[in-house]
């Protein structure tokens, strides 16, 4: 994916000319915190190797015009600084993030040629959409001279996808993707912006992932019922006690107090965003330590944590989680992101990564009717430039 040449080609054939710089940016996976961040909590995400690259030069007038390999039909698209408004298309995440440049009062004194060229799985829930936007901040860094640090670009990603895309994200892809490093998982406080990195032994352990391919439609509806599920249990819980958030419960006084949260289907949530707080800090713990099987076993845990007091899993989901957990070497599996479809992510032991493939392969075959994907991957450095000028 890292190869310069073949964005290189591709901007050369779109424009005719050569790029100025080509920067890279990877997707992520959450490895576990799921449902965590808007309850104050931490998640421990790890950025990908799979991710987007784009090639760039500056114009000597105000236009910009984007183009995407991954979407030949719609040709090159343009548009004027002056005015960047979505169409709806793709390129609408390249101008939310000159519109949010522009927002915080930097200047374009020129326009540019864009082109994007991709590896991330299409529906795969990796995220390509943040690594985009923190692509396209890198780019104006290299193309632009912004002073621009790769957190600054995670936050400039998550400001363009709030404002301008209209999707109330948290921080966790974009910073996931900006702030990435090779064999580590992030351990982020979405509060504070807190960080700290934990090893994933790539010679020990396989990161693979597997499309559950579906995604249904309750998703959007759920998340929000969710939202005010835990609001409300936090405001119960306040009655008997102190606590900020959900995640700065401890799991001894949610047991002493959770009574006083009456609804039994927001007792569950809350029940949910406690102890998957204290797995993800038991988590950085195991890994911190190389203990592999501890950090398996809390992966395991919080799926059916997800599946049964949140409820945002679905059957596919559990079937794969289910089946990877019948499998030698197989220390956790849980689903990732925010569920309904979307993926599944599994911790395999390296020795067994091959036959674990192949049996879920064969698995999902007989079980959905049709191929699955699965993608072995492993945990990248986060967005950087990849060739300048």
């Amino acid at each position: 994916m890292h190869d310069t040449g073949r964005i290189s080609a591709i901007f050369t054939e779109v424009f005719g000319a050569e790029p100025a710089a080509v920067c890279f940016a990877p997707g992520r996976v959450n490895l576990i915190g799921e449902h965590t961040d808007y309850n104050g909590g931490h998640v421990f995400p790890c950025a990908l190797e799979l991710g987007i690259s784009c090639a760039a030069r500056l114009r000597d007038d105000d236009t910009v015009r984007m183009y995407s390999a991954s979407f030949p039909d719609a040709g090159v698209i343009e548009a004027s600084l002056d005015n960047l408004g979505g169409d709806g298309r793709w390129a609408d995440y390249t101008k939310a993030v000159f519109n949010a440049f522009i927002s915080h009062g930097y200047d374009f004194p020129r326009g540019a040629d864009l082109a994007y060229f991709g590896d991330l799985p299409d529906g795969a829930g990796l995220s390509s959409s943040a690594a985009m936007e923190v692509l396209t901040a890198t780019v104006f860094r290299e193309l632009y001279g912004f002073a621009v640090t790769p957190q600054q670009a995670a936050l400039m990603g998550q400001f363009a996808e709030n404002r301008f895309i209209g999707l109330n994200c948290g921080i966790m892809d974009q910073f996931a993707s900006a702030m990435g490093r090779r064999d580590h998982a992030i351990y982020l406080d979405t509060d504070t912006l807190r960080y700290a990195y934990a090893p994933i032994p790539r010679e020990l352990v396989s990161i693979v992932l597997i499309d559950s391919g579906v995604k249904h439609s309750l998703a959007s509806s759920a998340y929000n019922d969710r939202r005010r599920e835990c609001s409300a249990a936090l405001a119960a819980l306040n009655t008997v006690m102190k606590a900020r958030s959900l995640c700065a419960v401890s799991p001894a006084d949610f047991e002493r107090h959770s009574e006083s949260i009456a609804d039994p289907v927001c007792r569950r949530r809350a029940r949910h965003a406690v102890y998957e707080e204290d797995r993800t800090a038991r988590a950085l713990e195991a890994l911190r330590v190389g203990d592999v099987e501890a950090f398996g076993a809390l992966m395991t845990a919080s799926h059916i944590s997800l599946r049964d007091d949140y409820e945002v899993s679905c059957r596919e989901l559990d079937l794969l989680v289910d089946e990877a957990l019948t499998c030698s070497g197989v220390y956790g599996a849980r689903m990732t992101g925010g569920g309904f479809g979307g993926c599944t992510v599994n911790l395999v032991r390296k020795a067994d990564t091959d036959a674990f493939t192949e049996h879920m392969k064969e698995y999902y075959k007989s079980t959905f009717g049709r191929a699955a994907r699965i993608f072995v991957v492993e945990a990248g450095d986060g967005a950087r430039a990849i060739s300048e000028a």
